[in-house]
């Protein structure tokens, strides 16, 4: 057997892999017309934030299971996997810690002035110190978008280590399991939004939730007020964004992911300095990588050996191989 791995995993996943026998290569690129010319004879993929598109999947006629390194999978065409009665196996669980340290890094990041105050040391501006204004987490509102596995986390730290007050929008989660967990739940995005000194994104990107924060919610945000996004870049209206902070309505904002990945050159996130950047790491600590090439890997195995996988996103596909 062979799994093609789209984008490295691990040296712990590939080992599992390998020791179940299965031969593991690494495409030479991450787009999917180089994936379509390499996908062709493999039983098994792993991919990464690159996503599988039905166009490879129609390339490989031998494909029996599709991982997904980590928990985001917009960018698989899960329809056509679906179709094709191809089991999805993701891990929902192994970065959630590492991502949610990354929203409350990203808060820290804006409120300490941390970009700004490195560059004043290094060009000998120390008095930096005196020019700008710098803010405490604790006692402000934050509102948690998405009261998913890492919504909850960052909900939880923030209120347990910075006595945040934390309000949450997550329209797939009963405002008694919101309550229940120490969180007052708001009715809709805009009561979130309304008021919170740190607005944290933590959707899915749907067709219902792209664009969300448009120009009309970053203007009723509150003045000072920060932006998080550690979810997906198509939640937030760019433009919009850039107008916002270089009104200087917002305090800062500060981005870990993008529509387009990497950035494409001269994109206007770049020339924006109220706006931290940072190339999709949230994900990338040793410790969750090193877990979600495990968690994956496992599940392809088992579900090449006929076992059923503990995380499926197409789960009904599995049911109908029973």
């Amino acid at each position: 057997m062979k799994c093609l791995l789209i984008q490295p995993i691990h040296a712990a996943g590939t080992d599992i892999l390998q020791q179940a026998g299965i031969e593991v290569s690494l495409a030479s690129a991450a787009d999917m017309a180089t994936v379509v010319r390499e996908i062709g004879p493999v039983d098994a993929v792993i991919t990464r934030n690159a996503g599988l598109d039905g166009a490879a999947m129609e390339a490989a006629p031998n494909l029996k299971v599709l991982g997904v390194h980590g928990t985001g999978y917009d960018r698989v065409d899960v329809a056509c996997a679906t179709r094709r009665n191809l089991p999805i196996v993701y891990t929902p669980y192994a970065n959630v810690q590492s991502v949610a340290e990354q929203a409350i890094a990203q808060m820290m990041a804006i409120s300490k002035r941390i970009r700004e105050a490195d560059r004043a040391v290094r060009d000998e501006r120390f008095g930096y110190r005196y020019e700008s204004v710098f803010h405490e987490l604790s006692g402000r509102t934050l509102a948690v978008i998405g009261f998913g596995k890492i919504g909850r986390r960052v909900a939880e730290i923030a209120s347990t280590a910075f006595q945040m007050r934390v309000r949450v929008f997550s329209p797939s989660v009963p405002r008694a399991e919101i309550e229940a967990a120490g969180f007052s739940a708001a009715a809709s995005l805009d009561e979130a939004i309304a008021g919170a000194d740190v607005v944290s994104l933590h959707q899915r990107l749907t067709a219902e939730t792209r664009g969300s924060i448009d120009a009309r919610r970053l203007a009723s945000m509150k003045p000072d007020a920060m932006l998080v996004n550690t979810a997906r870049g198509g939640l937030v209206d760019a433009a919009a964004l850039i107008a916002a902070l270089n009104s200087g309505h917002l305090m800062g904002a500060a981005f870990d992911v993008f529509e387009q990945e990497p950035l494409p050159s001269g994109h206007q996130f770049m020339g924006c300095e109220r706006l931290v950047l940072s190339p999709h790491i949230g994900g990338a600590t040793g410790e969750a990588m090193r877990r979600t090439a495990i968690e994956v890997a496992a599940q392809v195995v088992d579900v090449l050996v006929g076992r059923k996988p503990k995380y499926l996103i197409n789960s009904d596909v599995w049911a109908e191989r029973v």
